[in-house]
């Protein structure tokens, strides 16, 4: 099978990312970015960001996650702590995330280092949950091979059962990641490929901004 897809292509012609109308603080360009994302309303889940961690195997791996909050700090996630991604942070917590929102024209690529959020915090974000989600928590045995999809409706079946009648505790082996950023790199599409890139360094407490070739 052969497919050629040299006539694909678009003109980037949106916007622009200059030095002279960006702040210094990187987190501020990303909710400037985020909301103007949000508003345009070109991406489906525009909290939606691709994690690349290094597997088990010794080679990259990246999935898509949902960004379920950020601040100065740094983006946070909720996974199961067994699951692939969970195993191989917990070998090697350096990570890069993406974002790429087509709307706008736009990608954010994060370096970073991952720490676990507090049991609290991650408690108050599973509760929230639609119950469903909270009850998949406990019926999947992420990234481990089953026999078939009855396995997981199975033991759906029998978690709900159990708590039909009570609050769903967390799991213990569930919780929230942060991604404490080194740097941040903004990307914006431009007319014949001459594409915007600046990236934000951190140094020690402070960011430092320089702009990349395309």
């Amino acid at each position: 099978m052969s497919r050629n897809l040299q006539d694909y292509r678009q003109s980037y012609e949106k916007s622009e990312l200059l030095e002279n109308n960006i702040s210094d603080n990187p987190f501020e360009l990303f909710e400037r970015w985020f909301n103007e994302t949000e508003v345009e309303g070109g991406a489906g889940e525009v909290n939606a960001m691709t994690i690349a961690t290094i597997g088990l195997n010794g080679f990259p791996k990246s999935r898509v996650v949902l960004l379920k909050s950020y601040d100065s700090e740094g983006f946070i996630f909720y996974t199961n702590f067994n699951s692939e991604k969970g195993k191989a942070i917990a070998i090697n917590p350096n990570v890069c995330l993406s974002f790429f929102w087509p709307s706008t024209e736009r990608q954010v690529i994060i370096q970073g280092v991952v720490e676990k959020v507090d049991d609290e915090t991650a408690t108050e974000y599973y509760h929230s949950r639609p119950r469903g989600s909270q009850l998949g928590a406990w019926a999947s045995p992420q990234s481990s091979e089953i026999a078939s999809r009855e396995v997981l409706e199975n033991n759906l079946a029998q978690v709900e059962l159990k708590y039909k009648d009570h609050e769903v505790p967390k799991p213990e082996n569930w919780g929230g990641y942060i991604v404490k950023p080194v740097n941040i790199e903004f990307w914006q599409g431009r007319q014949n490929r001459l594409h915007d890139r600046i990236i934000f360094n951190k140094e020690e407490a402070q960011w430092n901004s320089k702009r990349l070739a395309p």
